[in-house]
């Protein structure tokens, strides 16, 4: 059984590993174009071994909404993508610790911010203020 988000807020301690959900660009300004919605995906899973190797797990959006799109028959510029990409955030953002907001425009991340400052969840702008976690495989 999964804790509520209330009690998910904030680490046990400044140490404990938290899910972190890496938000930046993805298809903002792309114009559609695959190969540079490409290149942000990779962007954003460039701060996925920082993340981890900080003691955390990193999480992105777009690797649970890809897949969704994916079976429904959409990709992420079809009219369904809006009704799939942003609710999978919101619903990460329900069991996510914290935020890593990558530089860039972003309807979708700036939407992930206000949603995790509501919540009362840090947001982090660099991967280096991300506090180190105890390992617990150690």
């Amino acid at each position: 059984m999964t804790a509520p988000a209330a009690a998910r807020t904030a680490p046990d301690s400044p140490t404990a590993p938290m899910l972190v959900l890496i938000a930046g660009p993805y298809r903002s300004g792309t114009g559609g174009d695959p190969a540079a919605m490409a290149a942000n995906l990779a962007r954003l899973e460039a701060a996925a071994w920082p993340v981890f190797a900080a003691g955390h797990l990193p999480v992105i959006g777009e690797w649970i909404a890809l897949p969704v799109l994916r079976s429904a028959g959409a990709g992420p510029t079809d009219p369904l993508a809006d009704q799939v990409l942003y609710p999978t955030a919101d619903r990460l953002l329900a069991r996510c610790d914290a935020v890593l907001r990558l530089p860039g425009d972003s309807t979708g991340a700036d939407q992930d911010v206000a949603t995790a400052r509501r919540r009362g969840l840090p947001v982090y702008h660099d991967v280096s203020e991300l506090p180190c976690a105890r390992r617990e495989d150690a």
